[in-house]
């Protein structure tokens, strides 16, 4: 189950579903994220990019795949002059990342057409979001956002373990009330990476440097930096 990467949908792929189930989960992934180290762990990458900058006085973040926009009150308290701009393809996301956060621009569109110009944003975050695509496709996503990054990207994403996926198949089955997070938690990992995969994936944008780094409950933090 583990050698290979699943490739089986998620409900939340699912672009039809919206409402109350759709709430509910983002309501419960924001808990996960703050107690499974979700935000942390993408403050750090975004922390590691920003001390290289060749300005401070002003950051531009675009948070692909965003869903409710979980990690905007952490960047806001970090950094003092921040514009944080939600993208997702998801109508539902959408409206809850505005009602959670009205300080921030959001915009609904798909990763595979990119409605933004090269160099648009100082960083790009991507979170729980690049194990919904097969290989190819992040070949072409990735690229796309290598390119409208002025300084780089950060990957937080799921490391494929067996102990993870008993881990996470407990606790949604014991504190989880979303079908949709009692599925979607465990398919996840069977589909998240190791970190082979990561580095083969990282060296064929060509980035400047990047660094793969294991982080508390089995989460991959992925730095591509590169030079505007």
């Amino acid at each position: 189950m583990f050698f290979k990467r699943s490739f089986q949908k998620e409900i939340m792929d699912d672009m039809s579903i919206q409402g109350e189930p759709l709430d509910d989960a983002f309501q419960e992934l924001a808990r996960i994220n703050r107690w499974l180290g979700g935000c942390s762990t993408s403050l750090e990458g975004i922390n590691s990019l920003v001390i290289d900058l060749p300005r401070r006085d002003a950051l531009s973040i675009l948070d692909v795949g965003a869903g409710g926009a979980d990690i905007v009150d952490a960047v806001q308290t970090k950094f003092a002059n921040v514009s944080f701009t939600a993208f997702d393809l998801n109508q539902g996301a959408c409206r809850t990342a505005a009602k959670r956060h009205p300080s921030i621009t959001v915009v609904q569109g798909s990763v595979f057409a990119l409605p933004f110009q090269d160099q648009s944003f100082d960083i790009i975050h991507v979170s729980l979001f690049l194990h919904h695509f097969t290989e190819q496709e992040l070949h072409g996503i990735l690229r796309t956002l290598m390119n409208a990054a002025r300084y780089g990207i950060v990957i937080n994403d799921l490391r494929r373990s067996l102990f993870a996926y008993i881990g996470i198949s407990i606790l949604t089955r014991l504190f989880s009330r979303s079908a949709m997070v009692k599925n979607d938690g465990p398919l996840s990992v069977r589909k998240g990476f190791t970190k082979m995969e990561l580095t083969r994936l990282c060296m064929t944008l060509s980035p400047n440097s990047f660094s793969i780094r294991r982080k508390w409950a089995y989460r991959w933090l992925v730095c591509l930096k590169k030079v505007p």
